[in-house]
């Protein structure tokens, strides 16, 4: 664990825009109302630039490194890789292996990066006996991506066994394509597909827009500048989705289980619950469950998980977050919907990029210079 001080915090917001350029975004930290816990980070192992995870076979830990491999956490550490992609990515502005994630039934392993040309890619594999099958490997969508920058590349498979693709905006700044607010383009959506129901992949039928014409079929929900790291709450389905801002407001989005989709978060209209460069509120603008501004050196904000293990039970059912330049480690305590208690949980993880659920429900935290810690209690 490591404790921030002024000047690693500056030195962490040039690496950001300089090497991984996780959008310079916004914060602030309203006032909490108690702590429910403290944690303690312990380091499990160490990685070449981690930017993702997820639980696979047998409950071990599965780590995406942003040059293309793919390693599995033992007891000992990280094993050698069990996927390499990394002559077929690169590391420029965003680009990279961003997102990987298995079906339920760890037959298939989906991985989400950026190819060389800077195309946000989604190709799946088969798995047998906990081991990926590389002649298997389809590709199931693709994205052209008109800068750089917001990527977003998260996956996930949801509670209903479909998959999610989080896609930013397209990049550059201020969404100057208005991709935010266009139905007519996956970039700046929330996706969802069946990529088991037909070649290259099915649309569900309850999907928002699929009665649309003017809309794209895959979307499920919208408005969103680059949705880095979403999740959905392993004990009640609820969707938690960090987006990170332009110049002055992190948010943070939620939509419950019970969601048909097709919230719209509002950017490049607002940002967070305020207009963005004189914008006007869509009428159907869903806002934030919390947003925070630029202060405390904050720039860039990293969605977590909502906290579902037994090793801290004072810390459950609270969503665990933090972000790119502050690298404290948060929780947001909710009732109904609604944010109840904001908490330090009294550790730093440095240039925290990702955060990724054992099989167990435990959490780890992942920082880009490659250290990956596992939350325990203090």
């Amino acid at each position: 664990m490591r404790v921030r001080t002024r000047s690693s915090a500056i030195i962490g917001t040039v690496c950001l825009v300089a090497s991984l350029a996780l959008t310079a975004a916004s914060a602030d930290e309203p006032s909490t109302p108690r702590q429910a816990a403290k944690v303690a980070l312990k380091n499990v192992a160490t990685a070449q630039n981690p930017t993702a995870g997820t639980a696979g076979p047998g409950g071990r830990l599965w780590i995406a490194e942003r040059a293309g491999t793919v390693r599995v956490l033992h007891d000992k550490g990280l094993g050698k890789p069990v996927l390499d992609i990394s002559a077929e990515t690169t590391t420029d502005g965003e680009r990279g292996l961003l997102g990987i994630a298995f079906d339920k039934k760890f037959a298939h392993f989906y991985i989400s990066f950026t190819n060389l040309e800077g195309t946000s890619t989604v190709d799946e594999f088969a798995v047998l006996h906990g081991k990926i099958q590389p002649r298997t490997r389809r590709t199931v969508l693709t994205q052209t991506q008109p800068y750089p920058n917001h990527n977003g590349g998260d996956i996930k498979i949801g509670p209903d066994g479909y998959l999610y693709i989080a896609l930013g905006d397209g990049g550059s700044g201020g969404d100057p394509h208005g991709n935010g607010q266009n139905l007519d383009t996956l970039l700046g959506k929330l996706l969802r597909i069946d990529p088991r129901g037909a070649k290259p992949y099915a649309i569900p039928r309850d999907n928002p827009f699929v009665n649309d014409p003017a809309a794209r079929d895959e979307i499920w929900a919208y408005g969103l500048r680059n949705p880095w790291r979403f999740s959905f709450d392993s004990g009640t389905g609820d969707l938690f989705l960090g987006d990170v801002g332009q110049n002055d407001w992190e948010e943070i989005d939620w939509a419950p289980a019970s969601s048909k989709g097709g919230q719209n978060y509002g950017w490049g209209q607002m940002e967070g619950t305020h207009p963005f460069r004189g914008g006007t509120e869509p009428a159907n603008h869903v806002p934030p469950v919390f947003e925070y501004d630029r202060t405390n050196f904050a720039c860039s904000v990293t969605g977590g998980y909502v906290y579902r293990g037994k090793a801290i039970p004072s810390l459950k059912g609270q969503y665990v977050y933090s972000d790119y330049c502050d690298g404290t480690i948060r929780s947001l305590q909710m009732q109904n919907g609604k944010v109840t208690g904001v908490n330090d949980l009294g550790a730093n993880g440095g240039e925290v990029i990702s955060f990724a659920q054992g099989g167990n429900g435990e959490l780890y935290v992942l920082a880009i210079g490659g250290s990956v810690f596992r939350i325990d209690p203090a």
